[in-house]
């Protein structure tokens, strides 16, 4: 299975620079996208026509929401697990697919901000109850996580670490919750392939030509549940695909539906 999780920082401004045509050609058979910025009454017409699409939609106008777009039907699916996580308002953050042989999570984590005002919530709410809920659903059949995480987990996973640790992304609570994810039994399948790799990103700000000059951070991510460990075929950060401030990363995991 190819599957591909992109941020792709408004679904009407990415179809406008050719997100169509980008997914033609990443041709995956799943692709989890993050931040599509788009009321559910005002989701455009999308030629896609060989993907099922599923769009859990945030109610504050232009603001977060996540889609998945897949070749094949899911036994069930959710978009309401993020109602059960006291956040202030449904942010359309989590979209569950179940299969038969395992389940696909797309997830949209809450930035902190940048001056840190969402911090707390992220830090002593969401992350916990996150991993509870994929560990839960890793008890029952392999899970797949797809999505941007909003942090970089280790100093390899950003251009400018030593200026960055008391900022959104990088913070010591951010990266302890994306810890918690990989001891609570996750992989991160880039780093599995690529253990050492440096200079990998998959953020840029829109500022200073970051991303002509590399200066970016890795903050999106499939990750696996323990099960899928050998099953992982490849990884890859699509640096090559634009169209919003993230690149679309991916990972081919050998895994029947």
């Amino acid at each position: 299975m190819n599957i591909v999780s992109w941020n792709v920082n408004g679904l009407r401004s990415a179809l406008s620079k050719g997100l169509e045509e980008s997914v033609k050609q990443l041709n995956p058979d799943i692709i989890c996208l993050q931040e599509i910025k788009v009321a559910a009454s005002q989701i455009p017409e999308i030629s896609l026509p060989e993907y099922i699409k599923i769009f859990n939609s945030a109610e504050r106008p232009g603001y977060a929401g996540t889609a998945i777009f897949t070749k094949y039907e899911p036994l069930s699916l959710s978009t309401d697990v993020e109602i059960e996580w006291k956040t202030e308002r449904h942010e359309g953050r989590v979209i569950l697919l179940e299969y038969g042989r395992f389940f696909v999570v797309n997830v949209y984590t809450p930035n902190s901000g940048a001056e840190l005002g969402r911090l707390q919530f992220r830090s002593q709410v969401w992350d916990g109850k996150f991993v509870t809920f994929i560990q839960n659903l890793a008890k029952k059949k392999p899970t797949i996580v797809c999505g941007d995480l909003n942090v970089a987990h280790q100093e390899i996973d950003l251009a400018n670490p030593a200026r960055n640790h008391f900022n959104a992304g990088f913070t010591d609570e951010e990266r302890q919750g994306f810890l918690n994810i990989l001891a609570g039994g996750f992989i991160d399948t880039f780093r599995h392939q690529y253990p050492h790799e440096k200079e990998q990103y998959s953020w840029w700000s829109y500022r200073a030509n970051a991303r002509e000059r590399n200066v970016g951070w890795r903050i999106d991510y499939v990750l696996v549940s323990e099960a899928l460990r050998q099953s992982i075929a490849k990884a890859k950060i699509y640096t090559d695909v634009k169209g919003s401030d993230h690149a679309p990363v991916g990972a081919v995991i050998n895994v029947d539906f």
